[in-house]
């Protein structure tokens, strides 16, 4: 832990107040005093001339949970600024977990299926030396050491299977299940997880709702009222305006069994961007609305980068949230060779395309082939730069046929790529201004052959502030930082001023870019190989300190660890008075 006076720099606080020139002390991990002109006290100098000094970002919607226990070093995250992370979204948590290896392994299978990321490494780096929620943080604490705090929701899917076992995927549970599932919310809760995360969007690749989508009301009930119990707990939650477009439906149920009740409610999904979610616009606003008039805490939650897809054979749900079970076989044969004979067999090829044709979303990849980017070839054979679209019209094939010939030409490993989404602009920045929304959504840690995730926030910095000037450097940082802690009840972060944590970036926005995608060849496969997942270059930023620690500096990662496993502030009266 060093002692540090940052001097010379303009500090925007986090608190979307405007900047002002001052210097920052830091001593013993907090920030000890912001003023101009501070004497040094025999501290580490850092000089901030012409940058910002801001809080430290905070990624709000992450999916390290497994990935941080083989990729500690949290790559790219630290060269972008970012000091917090939030972990256990949408349903998926590591804990609790059933005593028995077959719901284990269903636990992990969701895991890995809807975050595309291998089983193997999930088995062989995790110890699984837990069964509870507050069991499965003391082994964390115990074993996993990064250079970004950390905090984590408990999921209703884990909780749903470490009761039931494998009968979650099919019905409804009993009284004692119910039961049995409060007791676990109550032992995460108490042990500091921030609150319980949902699902009430996702099938798997054999089109199975997800556990949480057989919850009954009863069962949603008991974990409210357990979550009553814990004034600065969340319940954070994903909604379909994406395939189903069930998430009216979604909102109207959420707000009779929340109405009445003091629970903070983050809802992705709740007001969708992209042009093709038009239609579920005004609907998803109205239900906003009406869940506000009800006294009702809700956040919609929201991303600023539209997404983009890629699609691969070899790690990918892309195919099965197109509605398209076919292609999806493909990804689920483990052999390559096997793979490759799936792709060149006539009657598979049929049914693609009927599948390709009748089942798929209209808004999906497999129907927007002029969408399509035939990019990343594994031999270099090609065409490259081509659309999916124009190729097939020069072979005078189907769209389905001829991107499996591009595959088999190109290699297994190849990889075709979607445009992001047209996305509506304006309302995003709406929805940054809104004083009660959760931005800086990336997915970082997860869907890592597809995106990077972590390095998004640089484009609220650069695209939105620098070159576009659509909001102000106060405005952009309070959306990753103090709106951010205010949401999460992190009451010591999040904030520049005397007594936070000191969790801090100094950047100069002229020397600062979100980086283009690369690969790394690092990921471990579980059968003592590696593959690949998609990271970027730093942005950079001149200094990130996580608890006074420098993880970032002089354009490189330090190597240093001091990431904490963080709860919300259930127990701070000072914060609960100012909420």
């Amino acid at each position: 832990m060093s002692d540090l006076l940052i001097k010379h720099g303009t500090v925007v606080d986090g608190t979307g107040a405007p900047a002002f020139a001052a210097d920052v002390r830091v001593k013993g991990g907090v920030i000890a005093e912001v003023g101009p002109n501070l004497a040094p006290a025999g501290e580490r100098i850092v000089d901030a001339t012409g940058c910002y000094v801001t809080p430290g970002f905070i990624e709000s919607h992450t999916h390290y949970d497994g990935t941080m226990w083989w990729q500690p070093d949290l790559d790219p995250l630290p060269g972008y600024g970012a000091t917090t992370m939030i972990l256990g979204n949408c349903g998926f948590s590591p804990a609790p977990l059933h005593r028995y290896m077959p719901a284990q392994r269903e636990m992990i299978g969701i895991f890995s299926f809807f975050e595309d990321i291998p089983e193997g490494p999930f088995m062989t780096n995790l110890p699984w030396d837990w069964n509870t929620w507050s069991e499965y943080r003391a082994s964390s604490e115990r074993n996993v050491r990064v250079p970004l705090n950390y905090a984590a929701y408990v999921g209703h899917i884990a909780i749903r299977l470490a009761v039931m076992g494998v009968e979650a995927w099919d019905r409804a549970a009993t009284p004692e299940e119910i039961a049995k599932m409060a007791d676990l919310l109550d032992d995460a809760l108490a042990a500091g997880a921030l609150g319980l995360s949902d699902n009430l969007h996702d099938h798997d690749g054999a089109n199975r709702a997800v556990p949480s989508l057989m919850a009954c009301d009863a069962e949603f009930t008991a974990l409210f009222d357990v979550m009553s119990k814990y004034p600065h707990s969340c319940y954070q939650v994903i909604v379909d305006t994406f395939m189903r477009m069930t998430g009216p439906a979604n909102l109207e149920r959420l707000e009779k069994l929340l109405k009445g009740r003091k629970i903070r409610v983050q809802i992705a999904g709740a007001i969708p961007t992209l042009d093709f979610q038009k239609a579920m616009l005004e609907p998803m606003q109205k239900s906003v609305a009406s869940m506000r008039a009800a006294g009702i805490d809700v956040w919609p939650g929201f991303a600023h980068v539209s997404p983009t897809t890629v699609l691969s054979i070899i790690k990918s749900l892309i195919f099965a949230q197109s509605n398209d079970y076919v292609w999806h076989e493909v990804v689920t044969e483990d052999d390559l060779a096997k793979k490759a004979e799936m792709l060149a067999d006539p009657a598979w090829r049929a049914r693609a395309r009927e599948s390709w044709d009748t089942q798929a979303w209209p808004h999906s990849p497999l129907r927007n082939p002029q969408e399509l980017l035939l990019l990343d070839s594994e031999n270099g054979t090609g065409p490259l730069n081509m659309t999916l679209e124009a190729y097939a019209a020069s072979r005078g094939q189907h769209r389905s046929d001829a991107m499996a010939d591009w595959i088999l030409a190109n290699g297994i490993r190849s990889t075709v790529h979607m445009a992001p989404f047209p996305k509506d602009e304006a309302l995003t920045i709406e929805l940054m201004r809104d004083p009660q929304t959760v931005g800086n959504i990336s997915d970082a840690g997860a869907h890592l052959q597809m995106l990077c995730g972590g390095g998004e926030n640089a484009l609220l910095l650069t695209q939105y502030v620098r070159d576009e000037k659509k909001l102000t450097i106060e405005e952009a940082v309070h959306v990753m930082t103090g709106k951010l802690a205010k949401h999460f009840f992190l009451a010591d972060r999040g904030v520049i001023a005397p007594g936070k944590r000191a969790d801090l970036v100094v950047f100069n926005l002229d020397e600062i870019q979100r980086q283009p995608m690369e690969k790394a060849h690092d990921v471990p496969d579980g059968r003592g190989g590696t593959t690949w997942r998609f990271t970027r270059k730093p942005m950079p930023p001149r200094l990130t300190l996580v608890n006074g620690v420098p993880t970032f500096e002089n354009g490189a990662y330090t190597g240093a660890t001091p990431g904490l496993f963080l709860s919300p502030a259930n127990d701070d009266a000072a914060a609960i008075a100012a909420e």
